[in-house]
C-alpha cells in the first residue's frame, strides 16, 4: 500500500452513509453524528441504540443509488457488502472506510484523542486497529494538562503575527517561546504551592525543642526523619538567634556547599540548613549536605540532561514569596554562590523586593579541585595569579584570554569538559605553548574522583580521556605537573553531623 495523506475533513451538513445495523456500526454512529454530518443508516436490521440515535434509517440491504450525493461511505457490514459498496463507490468517488475491511477501504478512520480544541490522530493503515487504540490512550495520558491553556495562547500568538505581518518562517520560535514562558509560569506555581502547602503541614513529633535542635545521628549519612515543618520557638533555638516577631521571620540564605564533599561544608551552612523551612538545591549536591535540612522541605530547581527544573527567574519568584509568608528559605548552591553560580542575580532580586537575606560563601571548586589533585593554582616562582573562567561559551572564553600573557598565569576552567578540544585549541591560537602542562579534575573531593594529566597540545587534540561523565574542570599552567598529594584527601564520611570534620583528615587544635 502506498503512503496514507493525513487529513482532517469537514463534513459539517455533509451526507454520509453508515452501512450496517449491528454493534460495530453503533460504534461508528456516535463519531460521525458528532462531526454534524447528516447520517443516514441502510441496513435489513438495526441495533435498537441506532434506531434511538434518532437518524434516518432504510431498513433494507444496500443498493448503489444509496450513494449518491454521498461525500462519505461507512460500511460496517459483512465482507461481501463491504465489497458491493466499494465496488458502487469508486466510480462515483466517493471514500470508502471499510471497518476493519482494508481490502475494500480507501479511507481509514484513526485512532482519535481529542483535548481543547486539539485533535491528535493515529492510524497503522487498517492494519492494527487493536494497535492504533493502545497508542490512543498512551497519547491521551502523555498530553499534558494546560494543553488548553497553550491553544489559547497559540490562537492569541496567531492573531498579533497576522496584524504584525510575521512571515511564517518566524513564528514556530516565537510560539515556542511564548509557551516556554506559560510553562515556567505554571512550574513556578505549582512549586510555590507544594512548597506553601508543604510548610503548612503538622508539626513533627518532636517532644522538645532540645530533640528538634540534636545531631542526625552516629553517622552524616544517618536518614532524615521524614519532611515537615519546625515550630519557631525551635527554629530561634537551632539557629541561636533571638526569638523575632512578623514578617522580620522570613528570610533567605544563598549558602555555598562546597565541591561536593560533605566535610567540606562549614559551620554557618550547617546552621543555616538545620534552621531551614525551605531548600532550594541545585543538581551536583551530595543527599548527606541535605540531611543537616533534616526539618525543611527539599525541592530540587536545578539542571539536570541540559534542561532547568525552573528558570531563574522562577526561582526568585518562589524564594521572595516563601519569605514573605515568613520562611526561612536556603538557596543551597554547589561550591560557592558567587562563582559562576548567579548568586549575585538572585541576591539583587531580594534586595529589590525588600526581603532579608545573607550570604553563607562556600569552598569554590576552582581553587578546592585542583588542591585535591595535588595542585596549588600559585606556586612561589611558578604561578603568581590565576584566572578562574567559564569554559560553556567559546566566543567569551577567546575574549577572556585574550589579554593574558602566555605561560604567565594559571588558568582554571570550569563548565568546559564537553568544549574542552576546541577551548584547548583556543589557548594554543592565542600563543599558549603546546607543552604547558594541564590536569583535568573530574568529581573533585568525592569518592570517584578523577584526574587526567598531560599536555595542551594533548587537551587541543581530544587526547585527554576521563571514564567520568560528572562535573569536571581543567586546570592549564606550569602548576598542573604538580601532584603534592596522593590525590583526594576526604575518603571518609563525617562521623558527625555537628562536627564538620573528615574522619580521615584530623584537625589539631590550638589549645
Amino acid at each position: 500500500m502506498s503512503e496514507l495523506l493525513p487529513l482532517f475533513v469537514n463534513l459539517r451538513g455533509r451526507r454520509v452513509l453508515l452501512v450496517g445495523g449491528g454493534p460495530v456500526a453503533l460504534s461508528k454512529l456516535a463519531p460521525l453524528v458528532a462531526t454534524g454530518a447528516a447520517v443516514s443508516v441502510v441496513a435489513p436490521q438495526v441495533h435498537a441504540d441506532i434506531e434511538a440515535a434518532g437518524v434516518p434509517i432504510a431498513r433494507r440491504a444496500f443498493e448503489p443509488a444509496d450513494l449518491d450525493g454521498v461525500w462519505l461511505v461507512v460500511a460496517a457490514a459483512t465482507p461481501r457488502v463491504n465489497r458491493e459498496v466499494a465496488e458502487a463507490a469508486e466510480p462515483r468517488q466517493v471514500f470508502v472506510n471499510a471497518v476493519d475491511d482494508p481490502s475494500n477501504a480507501s479511507a481509514f478512520l484513526s485512532g482519535v484523542v481529542r483535548r481543547d480544541g486539539v485533535t491528535i490522530a493515529i492510524s497503522t493503515n487498517g492494519d492494527a486497529p487493536g494497535l492504533t487504540s493502545l497508542m490512543r490512550e498512551g497519547l491521551d495520558h502523555l498530553l499534558p494538562n494546560e494543553l488548553g491553556t497553550w491553544m489559547a495562547e497559540a490562537r492569541r500568538q496567531r492573531a498579533i503575527w497576522k496584524r504584525d505581518g510575521v512571515p511564517m518562517a518566524g513564528r514556530r520560535p516565537l510560539l515556542l517561546q511564548a509557551l516556554n514562558r506559560l510553562y515556567e509560569a505554571s512550574a513556578t506555581a505549582e512549586l510555590a504551592e507544594r512548597a506553601e502547602n508543604a510548610l503548612e503541614a503538622p508539626f513533627c513529633n518532636a517532644t522538645s525543642t532540645a530533640e528538634l535542635a540534636a545531631p542526625a545521628g552516629d553517622r552524616f549519612d544517618a536518614p532524615p526523619r521524614g519532611d515537615c515543618a519546625i515550630p519557631a520557638s525551635a527554629l530561634d533555638s537551632v539557629s541561636g538567634s533571638a526569638p523575632r516577631s512578623g514578617i522580620d521571620r522570613g528570610h533567605v540564605s544563598l549558602v555555598g556547599a562546597g565541591p561536593g564533599d560533605p566535610g567540606l561544608l562549614t559551620r554557618a551552612a550547617a546552621a543555616r540548613l538545620r534552621a531551614a523551612d525551605l531548600v532550594l538545591y541545585d543538581a551536583l549536591i551530595d543527599e548527606r549536605v541535605l540531611h543537616f535540612a533534616r526539618k525543611a522541605q527539599r525541592f530540587f530547581v536545578g539542571k539536570r540532561a541540559g534542561r532547568h527544573a525552573l528558570s531563574q527567574h522562577a526561582i526568585h519568584t518562589v524564594m521572595i514569596r516563601a519569605a514573605r509568608r515568613g520562611r526561612r528559605v536556603v538557596r543551597l548552591k554547589g561550591g560557592d554562590p558567587f562563582v559562576f553560580g548567579r548568586g549575585g542575580e538572585e541576591a539583587l532580586a531580594l534586595q529589590q523586593a525588600g526581603v532579608p537575606f545573607d550570604l553563607v560563601p562556600g569552598v569554590t571548586s576552582a581553587v578546592a579541585g585542583p588542591a585535591l589533585a595535588g595542585i596549588p593554582v600559585t606556586h612561589r616562582g611558578v604561578a603568581s595569579a590565576f584566572l578562574v573562567v567559564s569554559g560553556h561559551d567559546e566566543r567569551v572564553f577567546a575574549e577572556s584570554i585574550a589579554a593574558l600573557p602566555p605561560n604567565r598565569v594559571t588558568v582554571v576552567v570550569l563548565m568546559g569538559l564537553a568544549r574542552r578540544a576546541p577551548l584547548g585549541a583556543a589557548l594554543v591560537a592565542a600563543g599558549w605553548e603546546a607543552r604547558t602542562p594541564v590536569a583535568l579534575v573530574a568529581e573533585a573531593s568525592l569518592p570517584q574522583q578523577e584526574v587526567w594529566r598531560g599536555s595542551l597540545g594533548d587537551l587541543a587534540a581530544g587526547r585527554a580521556e576521563i571514564a567520568s561523565d560528572g562535573p569536571a574542570l581543567f586546570v592549564v599552567g606550569e602548576v598542573a605537573a604538580m601532584a603534592l598529594t596522593p590525590g583526594r584527601i576526604l575518603s571518609a564520611p563525617v562521623a558527625d553531623a555537628d562536627s564538620h570534620v573528615a574522619a580521615a583528615a584530623p584537625v589539631r587544635r590550638r589549645s
